[in-house]
């Protein structure tokens, strides 16, 4: 008996970390529990899927990649280290780890901003080596975190650039733009003309994805793209992000060190630390791990919730 009283407590701790995640990051949303603590019923909030892309076609394929430099002294200086790792077509993998943890450099050597010291790095079942580096950044959509908008150009010019440069017709690319625009909740009447400077935060992130979704890339890669946002804005992007994803159908690598946004964005989570990939998890898997990084950043949430309890003594 005390077996199954300890695995409803596992369970029940798990459950109120995810629908601590739900509460903070969706208001609107209702979650109940039941007896047991499962998640009974959650309104207007993310499903948390288990891995239901196993078994889908790679799009995405790390094959022992080690990624090295050399430092001012000549040391050399490994960043990513033995790196096998696959992104099936249509999930949302979250690269989770601490500062320094090789989580960039590994989503710069997908579109060949950076090329791997030893192993492999396939897109698309073709090694990064062999594609024109300018077509396959083409082909992917990159967004970052203070958004690499170009100040001179308007938010139209801004957004229309990859498909300018494809060639399309110039009322293909006005059309596209307006489309966007609109996708990500700016109203082109009003926005159009404008320049970075003269958008919030919030906004030049928004354009930012909607220059990454141009010419409608079927990778997305994403930096730390919520990072320099105030929170109530980040929280707002983060849900706004959420049902948008389910509506592209994209393949998505997102970079963070933020345990909400790995458990409220990610189809899977991939842990990284020191240079190296300790595990691949679901969001509910990764709240169950023992792997202590994993287990440090689940406690992050529990420490959330804990907050929300009422204190012994007071009146519920």
């Amino acid at each position: 008996m005390a077996g199954v009283n300890d695995e409803l407590s596992r369970v029940s701790k798990n459950e109120f970390a995810l629908s601590a995640v739900i509460r903070l990051t969706h208001p609107d949303a209702i979650a109940s529990l039941d007896a047991s603590g499962a998640v009974r019923a959650c309104t207007h909030a993310p499903s948390l899927p288990m891995n239901a892309e196993a078994g889908r076609e790679p799009i995405i394929e790390f094959r022992n990649v080690t990624y090295h430099l050399r430092d001012g002294d000549g040391h050399q200086k490994s960043l990513l280290e033995s790196l096998n790792l696959t992104v099936s077509r249509g999930e949302t993998l979250v690269l989770l780890g601490r500062s320094g943890a090789g989580k960039t450099t590994a989503l710069k050597l997908i579109n060949r901003l950076l090329e791997p010291s030893r192993g492999e790095v396939l897109v698309e079942g073709k090694s990064i080596l062999a594609w024109d580096p300018i077509a396959l950044r083409r082909r992917i959509g990159y967004v970052i975190q203070e958004t690499g908008l170009f100040p001179h150009y308007t938010v139209a010019e801004n957004v229309a650039l990859v498909p300018r440069l494809e060639r399309w017709p110039p009322a293909r690319v006005q059309a596209r733009v307006d489309e966007l625009l609109a996708l990500v909740g700016l109203a082109p009447e009003t926005f159009l003309r404008r320049y970075p400077h003269e958008l919030s935060g919030g906004q030049r992130q928004r354009v930012g994805l909607a220059r990454a979704l141009a010419a409608d890339p079927a990778i997305l890669l994403m930096d730390e793209p919520f990072g320099a946002l105030d929170p109530l804005t980040r929280t707002e992007i983060r849900r706004e992000f959420q049902a948008l994803k389910q509506r592209l159908g994209k393949t998505i690598v997102i970079v963070t060190h933020d345990i909400h946004e790995a458990v409220l964005l990610g189809t899977r989570i991939a842990l990284m630390d020191s240079g190296k990939l300790t595990g691949s998890f679901s969001p509910e898997q990764f709240l169950d791990s023992n792997e202590p990084v994993a287990a440090a950043f689940a406690a992050q949430l529990r420490e959330l919730e804990k907050l929300r309890e009422p204190q012994s003594g007071e009146h519920r």
